[in-house]
């Protein structure tokens, strides 16, 4: 729990009462690689801080999954159109790896922005960092090469070349598409992991 509070300090200090309310809602919950978090035409409950491990967001697209974003450690990771509308989203979340998350249920965080302004301002400040994030992500897509998407990616994401399979990261619209990827995806060993 150290690094949840780690990375929220990042975004707001809170009060110590603030912190020990927000601490007592946390669930926390272990997956095996391969888990599902949420699963498709589902309501997203809760907002997971990923601990440790590595989860992806993906949806179904012509038979085939499309990844739209991966959660290393001391991210967060969450279907965001559902959990702010209460509605179920075609996105839904595994594990990549065994991963030890802390889960955030939406009505908890919900009393929790009504009596604490400090974690209140840490909502609207976590929704304007993913929304800051999915214009880059937009605007990378129009504006940059494949070969230049991928080369971001893997320099704001190095350890995904190890983590994450070739084919997960050649869907991912942020890598570029399935041909450069291939081209570019060389680890320090020559060998591609798919």
């Amino acid at each position: 729990m150290e690094s949840f509070f780690k990375t929220v300090n990042q975004f707001v200090s809170l009060s110590a009462e603030s912190a020990q309310s927000l601490g007592d809602i946390l669930k926390r919950r272990v997956f095996r690689k391969g888990d599902v978090l949420i699963k498709q035409d589902t309501v997203c409950n809760y907002l997971y801080f990923i601990e440790s491990g590595l989860t992806r967001t993906y949806y179904l697209k012509v038979g085939k999954d499309v990844t739209d974003w991966i959660s290393a450690e001391n991210s967060f990771a969450c279907s965001i159109i559902s959990f702010l509308t209460r509605k179920p989203d075609r996105r839904m979340i595994e594990a990549l790896e065994p991963s030890v998350v802390y889960g955030m249920h939406h009505k908890d965080l919900e009393k929790l922005y009504q009596k604490y302004h400090d974690i209140e301002r840490l909502g609207r400040l976590l929704i304007s960092s993913g929304l800051l994030q999915v214009q880059q992500k937009f605007d990378d897509l129009h504006f940059a090469t494949a070969s230049e998407r991928y080369h971001t990616l893997m320099q704001t994401n190095p350890s995904f070349i190890l983590r994450v399979p070739l084919g997960m990261i050649a869907s991912y619209p942020a890598a570029g598409n399935l041909q450069s990827v291939k081209v570019l995806f060389v680890r320090d060993d020559g060998l591609c992991k798919q």
